[in-house]
């Protein structure tokens, strides 16, 4: 059951982090609007958790370095 929750929460990292991206690249959305960079944050926050429960720590550390440029973003919009 943690192994199912794990790659459903891994999935929805994946999808958080491709729809931010789609949504800039369709002008929908600006990569310094909220919604962009939440959903790369939490994607990548996602993701960390996902990567890390699998011991893939090139992943781990590509998204803490996504999840801290995220966090960089709203706070520099606030």
């Amino acid at each position: 059951m943690k192994h199912n929750a794990v790659n459903v929460v891994g999935w929805l990292g994946v999808i958080a982090i491709v729809l931010a991206y789609g949504l800039n690249i369709a002008g929908v959305v600006a990569v310094s609007s909220y919604v962009y960079l939440l959903l790369n944050g939490l994607g990548a926050v996602a993701l960390i958790w996902e990567s890390s429960t699998k011991k893939d720590w090139q992943l781990v550390v590509l998204n803490i370095v996504w999840a801290l440029i995220a966090i960089y973003g709203v706070l520099s919009a606030l």
